[in-house]
């Protein structure tokens, strides 16, 4: 099962990553496919027969309708399609402007879990492989003017030992008692393997010259109040004829860019693909809570021109002066303290499992701002580009996570897993290099760092960030003991998950105090780095009451809680940076005797409704906020 359903991946156009969220300008369009599509799932024992019957090249036998963005696995009411692994096929028609014949024109997949292939018009255009990071492919070429088009999009999310998050497939038809070519997806993570086209699927146009990509690095010297900007922007063609990275020299075109404020006012400006540029007293980008002047977002307009100075293509890129540090046991923003009020969270919603969806995002912006949080992970993998704009119109500052969930076994720390693990990290990083909220890289979730083979690993990811982005600190979320892991040695913030009176002490709150103080200060003495605590909680049913307190009810979460902000207190004072309970929300993941209904760790419910532990979480977020902006 494995071997046939990725090896057709194998040899097959690859798609280029795209880094550029697509925005409208003077000069581009775009075009959103997202809506209603034809879906089918391949429930042929081998998963080939759509490949066999080539359903790219015809309208799918046996459709239903199905939502894109979202995940198809909460749309139905089919189990055989909630519980699907192998091929899933999608598929509409669109037309295409007849203007748009003289232009480039991009297709770009938000995201698709977990590799997919994509035929326009009958004709393979690109594939990908990994979840949760967009990709594109320049399709001018297979279209359609002024004519319908045809979109076919194959999807399948099966995991093996070498992809990120890892599982493995068991076949179970050696058994009599099941069905013949009966197998399970097994999963090394604690979250529903949703599976679909998670983001939306758009179509933009640039000129034929035009922007490609755009990388900033702000640093600011808070005394001087002088912030400098460098700048490096990848165009189609060479506009300097001394540039040996491009083929293509067209004279007389040049590359103009300039910073704007908010009001849309240019404070500085400059020439050329690379460069650096001083702004003097800028507004500064702040996290919530932390200054009164919160998440200032200035503009980085790049625009190409040809020699009668007339606009051939411009982008404009929101981004904010601010600057990252870790100094001794501080976590600095703009060269003051910050402390991580935050949330580990999911994408995962009620209806549309990790389907983007606007309204749900900006409910859970609401929530997040109800309960005074300032920061969360994106615990296990990437988030959409949306909800980084966001971050970064909002001031609420991310530890941005790859999909590295579940590294268990030797397998998951093969050299091929290594070289996908560095791609995945390379398009996560270049997709969020230039947001001001993104300040801290997670290589990995919760891996088996005690094993030998983790080491020279982990090294060699973590060196890798640092050569792509040197300006960001860098973190493994880690659950094993401070005396045996690995990984930490090369981090500059330890992250770390613990479960007292949970999966270890169960039901016993009074232990938590002496346990955590301990844990917390050997993890400090064995590294001598901040340390932000990652994950730690109690699984609450919403409305399951007793006094005294049992696990499960609302009443134990809050004694969990109330028990840890006693250290929290303690510690922050010398080494603790931050402190992010699990979770935001509940969640759904696979079916167990150890949960009901999803994971009950979140202080919201999964209709994002607050239990009683949100209320106290609340006036302690709020209270800790006012600290850091009035510290005196």
């Amino acid at each position: 099962m494995n071997s046939l359903c990725l090896l057709l991946l194998v040899g097959t156009s690859q798609s280029i990553f795209g880094a550029l969220y697509p925005r409208e300008s003077e000069t581009r369009n775009i075009k959103d496919l997202s809506g209603k599509w034809r879906f089918q799932i391949d429930i042929s024992a081998s998963r080939q027969m759509g490949f066999a019957q080539e359903w790219w090249s015809k309208k799918l036998p046996n459709w239903i309708y199905m939502p894109v963005p979202a995940s198809y696995n909460d749309i139905t009411q089919n189990k055989t399609i909630r519980d699907f692994v192998g091929w899933a096929w999608y598929q509409r028609d669109f037309f295409v402007p007849k203007a748009w014949n003289e232009e480039k024109v991009f297709l770009r997949v938000g995201s698709a879990h977990y590799n997919t292939i994509v035929w326009v018009n009958s004709q393979q255009v690109m594939t990908h492989e990994g979840g949760h990071l967009p990709f594109e492919k320049n399709i001018e070429s297979k279209l359609l003017y002024g004519q319908q088009n045809n979109i076919t999009i194959a999807v399948n999310n099966t995991l093996t030992p070498y992809t990120l998050p890892p599982g493995t497939i068991e076949h179970k038809s050696e058994d009599e008692h099941y069905p013949p070519g009966y197998f399970v997806q097994n999963i090394q993570f604690d979250f529903f393997n949703y599976a679909g086209i998670h983001r939306p699927v758009t179509l933009y146009t640039t000129p034929s010259v035009y922007i490609q990509n755009i990388s900033i690095i702000t640093s600011c010297v808070p005394h001087t109040r002088t912030c400098k900007l460098e700048y490096d922007v990848a165009t189609s063609v060479a506009l300097t004829a001394n540039n040996p990275m491009k083929i293509t020299y067209s004279p007389g075109v040049t590359l103009k860019v300039s910073v704007l404020d908010e009001d849309g006012n240019m404070i500085a400006s400059s020439s050329g693909e690379s460069g650096q540029i001083t702004v003097n007293d800028p507004h500064l980008w702040w996290p919530i809570g932390m200054n009164e002047t919160t998440a200032y977002l200035h503009t980085f307009s790049a625009g190409i021109y040809d020699q009668y100075n007339k606009l051939i293509d411009i982008y404009r890129l929101p981004f904010g002066f601010r600057t990252v540090e870790v100094s001794g046991t501080n976590f600095l923003i703009n060269g003051k303290p910050f402390y991580f009020l935050g949330f580990g969270k999911h994408e995962d919603w009620d209806v549309r499992g990790k389907g983007f969806d606007w309204a749900s995002v900006i409910k859970d912006f609401n929530m997040l701002d109800w309960l005074g949080g300032n920061s969360f992970r994106t615990s296990h993998y990437p988030y959409s580009e949306e909800i980084m704009q966001l971050c970064d119109e909002k001031g609420i500052l991310v530890i941005d996570e790859c999909p590295a969930v579940g590294l268990k076994t030797v397998e998951n720390f093969s050299n091929r897993t290594l070289a996908h693990h560095k791609n995945v990290l390379t398009e996560l990083i270049q997709r969020d290099q230039n947001h001001p909220s993104v300040v801290v890289w997670s290589v990995a979730n919760e891996p088996n760092s005690q094993m030998p083979i983790s080491e020279g690993y982990f090294k060699d990811v973590i060196t890798h960030v640092k050569m792509l982005d040197s300006t960001r600190p860098v973190t493994v979320v880690c659950n094993q003991p401070y005396d045996k892991d690995l990984s930490s040695a090369f981090v500059d913030i330890v992250s770390v998950n613990k479960y007292i009176s949970w999966y270890e002490d169960s039901g016993h709150t009074e232990v938590i105090q002496g346990k955590l103080g301990f844990y917390l200060s050997e993890w400090y003495k064995t590294r001598g780095k901040p340390i932000i605590m990652t994950e730690w909680g109690a699984g609450t049913i919403g409305g399951f009451h007793q006094d005294p307190s049992i696990m499960f009810t609302e009443e134990y979460q809050e004694v969990v809680m109330e028990q840890h902000f006693a250290v929290f207190d303690t510690l922050k004072r010398d080494f603790l940076v931050g402190e992010m309970i699990w979770n935001f929300a509940d969640f759904a993941t696979a079916q167990g005797v150890t949960r009901v209904q999803g994971n009950k760790k979140g202080v919201l419910t999964r209709q994002r409704q607050p239990k009683s532990a949100a209320h106290v979480l609340r006036r302690r977020y709020h209270e800790l906020r006012e600290q850091l902006l009035n510290p005196h």
